[in-house]
């Protein structure tokens, strides 16, 4: 009979949200857990297998110096390696510091801030080593996790529809907030993954499952701006959960740039 394919899980600076996703997929973990050998999964065993791993799931982002060597150190004993999560694929909320003196936030929070170890940035896992796939979310779809673990069992890529919110807005028959309320929503160049649960709920999408294919965030910023949307507003919005990736960076900083030059 032949091994099973050996998964590894691991945690960088996150939340564990993504994590709990796995956990909460209950029966379909259990089906997992006889196809795959789960060898290190601290949030659910305190058996530890150092590896080497078939399939490694990360979720978090690099913050200090410890983590980009341990982010080295998974990588080479990982066949395959999969980011999860808005933190793994684009730094995720900590990433706000980016934008500011990470320096300045340690003196005002810690009273010894000279024995906080952190780098000046929050960085998504990519950034450090090669990535074979990124899941995003904040937190993850469990029904994205068990197609992508399904798709690894079986040797498939997996199938994720490549569309925005704006397609499950109008599935469930969602009233666009953006049209009816004029609310600022990034529905348009989100991916899709959440069930459109913001929108269902008269608010608009704050790009959890991040940017997608060919989004262009800056149009639609520089439109919902000349409807009467605050400028302030807009470049929070697009600095959100997924603020760190490349096309919602770009887009908030163009965005801040052109209106400080008016």
């Amino acid at each position: 009979m032949p091994a099973r394919p050996k998964l590894g899980v691991f945690k960088f600076a996150s939340c564990d949200g993504c994590q709990l996703s796995l956990l909460d997929a209950e029966q379909h973990l259990l089906a997992i857990a006889e196809q795959i050998e789960i060898a290190y999964f601290l949030e659910a065993r305190s058996h530890t297998d150092e590896g080497p791993y078939d399939v490694a799931l990360v979720e978090g982002s690099i913050t200090t110096p410890h983590d980009a060597q341990r982010i080295q150190e998974i990588r080479q004993k990982s066949k395959m390696l999969i980011t999860i999560g808005a933190c793994a694929t684009s730094g995720g909320i900590q990433a706000l510091r980016n934008w500011h003196d990470v320096e300045d936030f340690t003196r005002h929070v810690y009273a010894r801030p000279e024995y906080i170890q952190t780098l000046a940035t929050s960085t998504p896992i990519a950034d450090h080593v090669r990535v074979d796939f990124e899941l995003r979310g904040c937190p993850i779809d469990v029904g994205q996790l068990i197609e992508l673990i399904t798709s690894v069992v079986v040797g498939r890529k997996p199938r994720f529809p490549n569309e925005s919110v704006c397609m499950e807005c109008k599935r469930q028959g969602t009233v666009c907030v953006v049209v009816a309320q004029g609310r600022p929503c990034l529905g348009p160049v989100t991916h899709s993954g959440c069930g459109s649960i913001c929108p269902a709920y008269n608010r608009g999408c704050y790009g959890c499952f991040g940017p997608k294919e060919n989004a262009q965030p800056l149009s639609l910023m520089q439109h919902m701006h000349g409807q009467g949307c605050d400028r302030e507003v807009l470049v929070d919005l697009v600095r959100n959960f997924n603020g760190y990736a490349p096309e919602f960076r770009a887009a908030g900083d163009q965005f801040e740039e052109r209106s400080a030059g008016t």
